[in-house]
């Protein structure tokens, strides 16, 4: 018996799960693409590291390893592209990801941009600052595609993986964007009062990030950021970090550290990928174990329900049953089809299916949560910019300070700041 030939409440029961199963379907993509990024990123960073240092030194005997580095970080950028052109735009799925797509816009609106910035580079017609500050805004735009691949996630145990992935990724960004000013500090003797606040900054960021990962995170994805915690390098980092904010224009430290400080933050970043990799197997892993099990779940309640159609039939004898879905007993109403024994079957297949969703859901909103959390963190930092004017330093630390010292959590501080206005207008009206 086809699909087609079963009773109306079985087919749209079936085709529930297909749609569950084409949904993962698409997510599975989504991971793809997610993977492929991760990567990207890592070849960016290291390009800019480097670009960074080419463009401080300018020393051309450089240019051979950036140029390396460079390559390396197109042959991974071809690949996301053709991810790119692979995503199907016209499917009925599509219409789900309309924030994902908008972010993917924004990347491929910037490569145009990339081959003109890495000729400026190698020309020396920026300053490091401003080809981080180009490279950072690429980098930070592939970093919301993850979020919001996240953020749509439809499934619960993928949607762990991509919470712990994208806030290890943001965690490693920082650590970055903080080896540039390490090495512009240190190649200028030392760190100003500003500087010294930014690196503050970066750090803070960095631990939020790290421990929403380890919250959400595998074991051995954990074991391993452990590990690089309590390395050696990781300790050197710190120590010069702590020579770094003690500096001022009256106490100068040798600009041999810039090198230092360089070679040491990259081993940290670099193993840091050995974490990512880990997170991106198991986001593969994840989300074909959900794929497998949806279609022998399809698989099953197919064959089952053709099974107790058939018998139904054979018996022929009982009057048909139509279950509301509301409530938990059978209703009797005009025929539909199904049997007594075969009604009850399949009511209990949907109140177990319901369930499933329900809990489904639940443990999908919950691993939402921290992203929501930061959602609103970073809405409230964006008002406070542009009501005061404030930097995102500065946005961030006046939250940080109400936090304290109204023993709240920032996200509640940043809740409370953003319903002030709605309440302002609501009292008007």
């Amino acid at each position: 018996m086809t699909d087609t030939h079963m009773p109306p409440a079985l087919r749209f029961m079936l085709a529930a799960r297909r749609s569950e199963l084409a949904g993962l379907e698409g997510l599975a993509q989504t991971c793809e693409l997610v993977t492929l990024i991760s990567q990207w990123v890592h070849a960016l960073q290291r390009e800019r590291g480097y670009s960074n240092v080419y463009l401080g030194s300018k020393d051309t005997r450089q240019l051979p390893r950036l140029d390396a580095l460079s390559a390396q970080a197109s042959a991974v950028e071809q690949r996301v592209v053709a991810c790119f052109d692979g995503i199907d735009l016209e499917s009925a799925s599509a219409s789900d990801r309309a924030r994902l797509f908008n972010r993917l816009a924004f990347v491929m609106h910037a490569l145009d941009d990339l081959p003109g910035l890495r000729r400026r580079i190698r020309d020396q017609r920026l300053t490091p600052v401003e080809a981080t500050a180009a490279l950072t805004r690429l980098i930070g735009g592939l970093l919301a595609v993850v979020f919001e691949a996240a953020d749509t996630a439809i499934d619960p145990p993928v949607t762990r993986v991509l919470v712990a992935l994208f806030n290890f990724m943001q965690g490693k960004e920082l650590a970055g964007q903080e080896r540039a000013i390490g090495v512009n500090g240190f190649a200028a003797g030392f760190f100003d009062t500003l500087v010294r606040q930014r690196i503050e900054h970066l750090v803070q960021g960095q631990e939020r990030c790290f421990q929403t990962f380890a919250e959400f995170a595998d074991d051995e994805a954990r074991r391993l950021w452990l590990n690089l915690q309590a390395s050696d390098t990781s300790a050197q980092v710190t120590r010069l970090r702590t020579v770094a904010l003690k500096t001022s224009e009256s106490e100068r430290v040798d600009p041999t550290l810039s090198q230092m400080w360089f070679d040491l933050t990259t081993a940290r970043i670099d193993a840091m990928r050995e974490v990512e990799t880990r997170l991106a197997q198991v986001l593969s892993s994840t989300c074909q174990a959900s794929i497998r099990q949806a279609r022998a779940d399809l698989d099953n309640h197919r064959t089952l329900l053709k099974r107790l159609v058939s018998l139904e039939s054979a018996a022929c004898a009982d009057q048909a049953l139509l279950f509301n879905v509301q409530a938990l007993d059978l209703s009797t109403v005009p025929r539909d089809g199904l049997g007594h024994h075969l009604g009850r079957s399949v009511l209990e297949m949907l109140h177990s299916q319901t369930r499933r969703l329900l809990t489904a859901n639940d443990e999908r909103d919950e691993a939402r949560q921290a992203l929501n959390e930061r959602k609103l963190v970073e809405r409230a930092k964006r008002l406070l910019m542009d009501e005061f004017q404030l930097s995102e330093h500065d946005a961030y630390e006046r939250l940080r300070v109400s936090s304290m010292e109204r023993g709240q959590r920032m996200v509640d501080v940043a809740r409370a700041l953003l319903e002030m206005p709605a309440r302002r207008t609501s009292r008007r009206d």
